[in-house]
């Protein structure tokens, strides 16, 4: 053990449990604006934020997305722009997420293997626009590719196949990491695919390239708006319950991210965010890694409806639900408000 420094007490220190009323008054710290400021455990800063973008096809190209209101899909000259606002406002990293036309879609998503998709040229633009000073995360999973929708390849019987889709996610990830990537975020739940992916980094030469790995990814009811944006919500067929995780399971969380953290992942990441708050705890205080939530679709599209209906203050919500998220122990937090956010924060 740890040798004790001389003359130090090991004696109970006194709590504030011994102690009451009016010695102790919690309410001083809290009677001005520059005590608050002081004793604040937990501050959220530009940094922590992952803005997640959506790609789309075409030149000149904004296209609002209906269920997601105040969010766009960019063509790839725009999304270029929105990264330089990124970059202005001190968010360090962007998440991109395809739109890919429905003549690009196949059974087998073979388009997350062509170097000229629109992930990879996506990519390219914004590495081209800002260079190092901001990172790019990119999603690896087929359903942006899948005529069915499915995050991975599918039998007969329509039982997404797990080996057989890691090979290809293998392949998407090395193509994402040749276009500039900086971190691959496998978002499947594949078992198996961060060791498989990380073999293939490796060999490749890859070695700086990150993987943040969606370790706990619910099957939810909140990622509605998200499927209408990749253009996967009419294409699905059937649900996602054999591979999400089940809603009600805890301890299965913390098996896929002792799993994920033993195959070679850098991050882990919790989705949804706010519903699952009590998951990313568990995680950071079970493994100490860097975990990062994912505040869905879902999550934005309700705080803008409370806004819109006068039940709370956006600015306020947006806020303070991102200061759940560190409170809970995220390094960081995907989010679609990210860019106010930071805007907020640096007012």
């Amino acid at each position: 053990g740890r040798a004790r420094l001389p003359n130090v007490t090991t004696a109970p220190r006194t709590t504030a449990m011994s102690a009451g009323f009016p010695n102790i008054r919690l309410r001083r710290t809290r009677a001005s604006t520059w005590s608050r400021a002081l004793h604040r455990e937990v501050l959220v800063t530009p940094a922590d934020l992952i803005w997640p973008l959506f790609v789309t096809e075409g030149h000149g190209v904004e296209d609002p997305i209906g269920s997601l209101p105040g969010v766009s899909r960019w063509s790839v000259d725009l999304v270029a722009e929105r990264a330089r606002d990124a970059v202005a406002a001190g968010i360090p990293c962007i998440a991109l997420f395809p739109n890919t036309q429905p003549d690009r879609r196949s059974e087998d998503g073979q388009e997350a293997l062509n170097p000229d998709n629109l992930m990879c040229r996506a990519i390219k633009a914004i590495k081209d626009a800002c260079g190092e000073s901001l990172g790019v995360l990119t999603d690896v999973a087929l359903d942006p590719y899948t005529s069915h929708g499915q995050d991975g390849l599918i039998d007969d019987d329509g039982y997404v196949l797990n080996d057989a889709t890691v090979e290809v996610l293998v392949g998407q990830s090395l193509n994402q990491a040749a276009a500039g990537a900086d971190i691959i975020a496998p978002s499947d739940m594949m078992d198996g695919r961060i060791g498989a992916i990380r073999d293939a980094l490796e060999g490749a030469g890859h070695i700086n390239v990150q993987i943040m790995a969606y370790a706990a990814k619910y099957a939810s009811a909140f990622y509605g708006p998200f499927r209408d944006a990749v253009g996967s919500r009419g294409l699905l067929k059937g649900n996602k319950k054999t591979y999400h995780m089940d809603p009600g399971n805890a301890e299965e969380a913390l098996r896929e991210v002792e799993l994920d953290i033993a195959e070679g992942a850098d991050s882990v990441m919790v989705k949804p965010g706010l519903p699952y708050l009590d998951i990313a705890l568990r995680v950071k205080e079970a493994f100490q890694v860097p975990v990062f939530a994912y505040q869905v679709s879902g999550e934005y599209a309700m705080i803008e409806a409370a806004a819109a209906a006068g039940a709370g203050d956006r600015d306020a919500l947006v806020l303070e639900t991102l200061l759940a998220f560190k409170r809970a122990g995220c390094s960081g937090v995907l989010t679609y408000h990210a860019l106010h956010a930071a805007r907020l924060m640096g007012a």
